[in-house]
Formats: structure tokens, sequence, C-alpha cells
């Protein structure tokens, strides 16, 4: 998601052929390998949440809010989002939840500048310190860095897990042959996470790690779920793709991948409706039932009730699978 956004047109979905399965009220947790928390199954990101001017910021606390107040527990920021703005203003939030929020799993990350032992320590305390907390639930490495040696990082990062001020150790951006390598230099804590960008259209991160993080009970937690809004309906109508949405769908490629990306969505927003949930509802759960923790964004609370509206609804398997074939680009 981008830091500002138009709201994207609404569509009332057709009537449903069938009734699909409803998601509890509460977001459920998974089991953690290594983990002192359970971990929730979709969490509320904040990238875009400390990047604004000082005015935006009391809509950035009301978003985090809500989500609070309807459900999320987990929250996933970063010492690099905002330059640690982030960080501080969930901080301030949950302190005037009930009781400081005890309930929440929070997961921060020490950005790939900070990967010598003495940078790592350092960022945990200044992420703490804006937190307002004596320990995160989840400390990843928010990416690895070819300068730094993983047997320098890893054992700083074990260190502060022994000390209780890290309730579980993960990474993000790893492919097998450095989450290998992050293994090897444990001797009691475990990597219990992987976080990369992970959706029905983007797999190239996911599929190389996937079966590895199965056999080693590491959780993938996927990052840009609904790709930047596309699978939440938005740039399907009359709302025109912004030079950093083109961006993002281009990355390396030299052929204009766009026009075939919104015809595929635009599929899978017809499949939604033929089997009456969100089309956000397809997405979230085709990702939950390949094992992936989502993490959803927002930047304004009514975003917050329509990802959780999206998650709440659990369309049958039949049609995910379909969808799993729409966004591969089957056209059978």
């Amino acid at each position: 998601m981008t830091a500002r956004t138009r709201k994207a047109p609404t569509r009332a979905p057709k009537a449903a052929p069938h009734r699909p399965a409803s998601a509890p009220p509460e977001i459920a947790t998974l089991p953690l390998a290594g983990g002192r928390k359970a971990h929730p199954a979709l969490g509320l990101g904040l990238w875009a949440q400390g990047r604004w001017t000082p005015a935006d910021e009391a809509r950035t606390k009301a978003t985090i809010g809500r989500g609070y107040e309807q459900g999320f527990r987990w929250f996933d920021t970063a010492e690099v989002y905002g330059g640690g703005r982030s960080e501080r203003i969930l901080g301030d939030v949950l302190a005037r939840a009930a009781g400081g929020a005890p309930d929440v799993f929070i997961t921060t990350k020490v950005s790939w500048e900070h990967l010598r032992p003495a940078q790592v320590r350092a960022s945990l305390i200044n992420s703490l310190e804006r937190l307002g907390r004596t320990s995160v639930d989840l400390y990843l490495i928010h990416a690895p860095d070819a300068k730094v040696p993983l047997s320098d990082t890893i054992p700083a990062l074990e260190s502060l897990w022994k000390e209780g001020r890290v309730g579980a150790i993960g990474v993000s951006n790893f492919g097998v042959e450095e989450l290998e390598e992050a293994t090897r230099h444990l001797s009691e804590a475990r990597i219990v996470v992987n976080q990369v960008r992970y959706n029905l259209f983007d797999r190239d991160e996911a599929t190389p790690v996937q079966e590895y993080c199965r056999a080693h009970q590491i959780l993938i937690e996927a990052y840009s779920p609904l790709a930047r809004g596309l699978l939440h309906g938005r740039y399907l109508d009359a709302e025109k793709p912004t030079a950093e949405f083109k961006r993002f769908v281009q990355r390396q490629s030299e052929t204009d991948l766009l026009p075939d990306l919104l015809r595929r969505a635009r599929a899978l927003r017809t499949l939604a409706d033929e089997a009456g949930v969100p089309l956000a509802s397809i997405a979230l759960h085709w990702l939950a039932r390949n094992g992936a923790a989502p993490i959803v964004g927002a930047t304004r609370p009514e975003q917050v009730d329509g990802n959780l509206a999206a998650w709440r609804v659990r369309p049958d398997d039949s049609v995910l699978d379909r969808a799993d074939a729409i966004a591969r680009g089957d056209r059978a």
C-alpha cells in the first residue's frame, strides 16, 4: 500500500450460490516452534505508517487503534519504517489501550545496515524504547547484507533471545542457503519465521523456500498479500495505476506486465462475485491454505474493517483452486 491512496470503488457481490464457511470472530493463532507465544494468523503491517507529516498522525493512530479494537493482535513494524516513527506511533497507541495491551504480538526488524553485533543490540534497545516495551515477541533480520557475515549477526540475536529481550528470532527476504547458514550459527534458539513477499500473483520469493521452511517448522509470513491493493479490487475500474504500483509490477521485467495482470485480477474478481465473497477473502485464504500468515496494510480505519471482513469469510477450496489457476494465467 502507498502512504496516500484513494478509496477503490466498491462492487456489490452477486448472489452467492452457496454459503461460504465463516471464520471465527477472533483471529486464530498458529503454533510457533521455538517461540514463546503463539503466532496470530493475520497481522497488521505498519510499513506505510510513520512516513507521513505530523498532520497525518491522528489518522495513523486511529488506524492502529481500530485494528486493536477490532481484534488485530499481531503488529509488524521495523526500525527503518519512517526512521523509527512507526515504532513510536505503535507504542503510543498500545500504551493507551487497556492495561497497555499485554496480549499483543509485536514484530520488529533490525535494518540490513545494522547487522554488526554491537549495532544489533543498539538497534533493539532503540526499538524497545520507541515501542515502550521491555521485549518484543519476534525480532527479524530485515534483509541480509552480503558485507556482514551471518556468523556475526546470528549469535548477537541469540544473546538477546537468551536475555529475554526477544521472544523469538526470525529473518526476512532469506533464501534457502541463507536460512541454512543462519541455522548453523545458533546453539539453542532457532529461526522461527521467514517473512517474504507473497501473494497470488507473486510467488518468486516464497516458492523456493517453502519446502525447506515446512521441513524445519519455519513459518512463512507473507507481506504484500493483496498486491498493493490490486487483490482488494483497486485499479480494476476507473482508478488508474500509480507510477509506484507500475514499478512494483514491473520490477526486473522488460515487457509490460500490467495489462495481463489486470486481466487476471478482473477474472479473479468475477470468481469472487460468483462465489459471493470479497476478492480479498480469496487472496488471504489462499495464502493461509498454503501455510502462510498474511500481513495486511491499512492507512485508514475503514481499511482495517475491510481487511477483517475479508478474513472472516473463507471461500470453498474449489474456489481457491480456481483462483490459483487464474492467477497463474491458466486459461483452461
